[in-house]
């Protein structure tokens, strides 16, 4: 019984990291994409009179930061033009793995850990205060 458990045991390991990483990065993406949507809605539907993309991109950008500030995660905002005035706002949350929130690990008993990324993206139509088309 000793030796079916000392074998079995750094799979079992394995196999644990791997799922709590996996729920770990489910979670955050969850919270990751209702966070992205409320700061473009927030920060670029309406902009202040002279605001640019750039500066509404560094908004949406520092509120993602804010929120996903933990020493696994990354998160990049772009942001580019599309038809009809509209503007596309694109967020990537990038999770690196934990071992049961002991540090990053790359790998566990061989079995590689990779890192997670998603993205989201929304399209908003810009209101330019003071503008008359």
């Amino acid at each position: 019984m000793t030796v079916e458990l000392a074998v079995a045991l750094p799979v079992l390991v394995a196999v644990a990291a791997v799922a709590v990483n996996a729920l770990l990065a489910f979670s955050e993406c969850a919270a990751f994409d209702n966070a992205f949507r409320d700061a473009v809605r927030l920060n670029a539907t309406s902009p202040a009179y002279g605001q640019g993309l750039e500066q509404s991109r560094a908004a949406v950008q520092s509120d993602l930061e804010g929120a996903f500030n933990r020493s696994f995660e990354s998160v990049q905002v772009a942001v580019e033009g599309a038809s009809g005035g509209h503007v596309r706002f694109t967020a990537t949350l990038e999770v690196s793995p934990t071992l049961f929130g002991l540090g990053l690990k790359r790998s566990v008993f061989g079995v590689e850990l990779p890192k997670l990324v998603h993205s989201a993206e929304l399209a908003v139509d810009r209101y330019h205060p003071g503008v008359l088309v």
